[in-house]
């Protein structure tokens, strides 16, 4: 097993906050009628962030740039923890996203004026996942340190982009994003595409950044 493999072992077995796991039922608030479901990719991220509370109140970061590795696989495996939680809580959401689907023709999941779960929204949860990948995880390595700051940003940026999410199905003409049918399925796909490169885009170059922030800091 490689350093980078012991790491990410410590940080799901040792590091994590148990929030971190627990939080991960952020997705089922796509079953909760009339309810902004995206807000739940947000208590997902608010999870994670408690693992970095946790890490930094037991001196974690300093223990862990002790060990016998180099820094960045320390930024590497925090990344790395943070895709493994992002990705079981997407797949979480896909499952409650075609259950609700299937229900979509009964109440009281027949009405909905806020985003209906379908390929459109389950990218919008991708671009949530960016956010505090590239605004939270990136800005804590400024410092390694300080917190609040940069959720703070995150939360901003994030609930700014909820509120756009839920408005922009209202705007005449793409009424279709909010659909659960078979009509405007490509645009739908094509936004969940163009989301996962962004995530895919932002994590590495977000893990690129922390690598040089986190090396310029000294113990």
């Amino acid at each position: 097993m490689n350093n980078t493999a012991k790491l990410i072992s410590k940080e799901l077995r040792l590091s994590a906050s148990p929030l971190s796991y627990f939080f991960i039922l952020g997705s089922a608030f796509c079953m909760i009628p009339n309810y902004p479901s995206l807000v739940g990719a947000f208590f997902v991220c608010l999870g994670i962030f408690y693992s970095f509370q946790n890490a930094r109140e037991s001196n974690d970061t300093l223990y862990t740039v002790l060990l016998p590795v180099v820094k960045s696989d320390a930024v590497k495996a925090k990344f790395l923890f943070a895709a493994v939680i992002q990705a079981i809580a997407f797949a979480a959401f896909c499952a409650f996203s075609l259950l609700r689907t299937a229900l979509s023709d009964y109440p009281p999941y027949d009405i909905s004026a806020l985003m209906r779960p379908n390929l459109a929204m389950l990218g919008y949860v991708l671009i949530v996942f960016s956010l505090f990948n590239s605004v939270f995880i990136c800005g804590f390595y400024k410092t390694a340190y300080k917190l609040g700051k940069p959720f703070i940003l995150f939360s901003v940026f994030a609930f700014l982009f909820i509120t756009v999410a839920e408005i922009v199905h209202h705007v005449p003409g793409l009424e279709m994003i909010n659909s659960v049918e078979t009509d405007g399925i490509p645009l739908r796909l094509a936004i969940l595409l163009a989301s996962a490169a962004i995530y895919a885009v932002s994590f590495f170059v977000g893990m690129s950044v922390s690598k040089k922030r986190f090396e310029r800091i000294d113990f």
